[in-house]
């Protein structure tokens, strides 16, 4: 017996489709990634693997589903940055814990944050749009794809770092806020790059930066927010595949083993790359590793920007 399963069960896994939680709305970042491993996925596995959209709460309602789940291999969840690590300094209350609820499987990418604006703005470098925003505090909105995301972190990081107020609107996941974006309801985004470099390409957004620390080579002529005047920012993305503690050690090999043949093989790496993405496997151990070390490096930020959910 294994963790309550027989053996042979856990060696036969799986024998039913599995279940893949995204807890944003279809058409962000996260999802676009998760509904391009899922078909390479169920070639793997033999057996379908459909995703699951849970928009809500900042990611809280799909993770707490997850959390939830029978703990046998057939719900995977798309955790990122925001419901493992900056949820829990932001909410007093979580209806999950990230390393008491969730057996990590495996880091799957990594993406930076670009800094886009509507055409209408009269900017077009991180400079510009600063000395504009100085002049008009609490008057420029930008969207997010929730409270407490990487894309709402980051401009709280960027209100910091060039002492301006940015005031956040937050939606149901990415979509929603590029649509707001794109139809002038907000000014500004720190969008993914997989989610927003199809409308820098046909000009319907202008991209100002890219937060990460080195510039992106799906974009390399745009620079980093701290080449443009602000050293040391940096405001990533990143996706893990997460399965509800307890899950059998046998199946989160298997897991791990059918997302490490996707993430490894060239045309997906080279269509992540497309996408503003890279591919960033990882053992179970690091990923959890990851976690708990970027729950520290959130605290201190979030405390001192004074940002609560509750």
């Amino acid at each position: 017996m294994l963790a309550g399963i027989p053996v042979s069960r856990a060696q036969n896994f799986p024998v039913k489709p599995i279940r893949y939680i995204v807890p944003f709305a279809p058409g962000g970042g996260q999802d676009l990634v998760g509904r391009a491993l899922a078909p390479r996925l169920a070639e793997g596995f033999g057996q379908q693997v459909f995703i699951d959209n849970r928009p809500g709460g900042g990611t809280i309602l799909g993770s707490e589903l997850a959390a939830r789940a029978p703990a046998d291999g057939y719900t995977i969840f798309m955790g990122s940055n925001t419901s493992m690590s900056i949820n829990p300094n932001l909410h007093a209350k979580l209806p999950y814990d990230p390393l008491r609820d969730f057996a990590p499987i495996i880091r799957v990418a990594t993406a930076a944050n670009m800094l886009v604006v509507h055409p209408s703005m009269p900017v077009r470098s991180v400079k510009d749009l600063v000395t504009f925003a100085k002049a008009r505090p609490d008057q420029l909105n930008y969207g997010s794809s929730g409270t407490g995301t990487p894309a709402h972190l980051a401009g709280v990081m960027f209100n910091d770092a060039a002492s301006v107020r940015l005031v956040h609107v937050p939606y149901k996941g990415s979509s929603p806020a590029l649509t707001a974006l794109l139809s002038g309801e907000t000014q500004l985004m720190f969008g993914t790059l997989t989610s927003s470099l199809q409308f820098v390409r046909s000009q319907r957004l202008r991209a100002l930066a890219v937060t990460s620390a080195k510039r992106s080579p799906v974009i390399p002529d745009l620079p980093t927010v701290a080449e443009s005047g602000y050293p040391g920012f940096e405001a990533i993305t990143w996706y893990g595949a997460f399965a509800p503690a307890g899950t059998p050690p046998a199946v989160i090999n298997r897991l791990h083993t059918e997302f490490s043949k996707v993430l490894n093989a060239g045309e997906f790496k080279s269509w992540l790359l497309s996408q503003g993405a890279e591919a960033a496997p990882t053992t179970p151990d690091e990923l959890h590793a990851q976690v708990k070390r970027e729950l520290a490096l959130y605290a201190p930020i979030i405390k001192k920007s004074g940002m609560r959910a509750d």
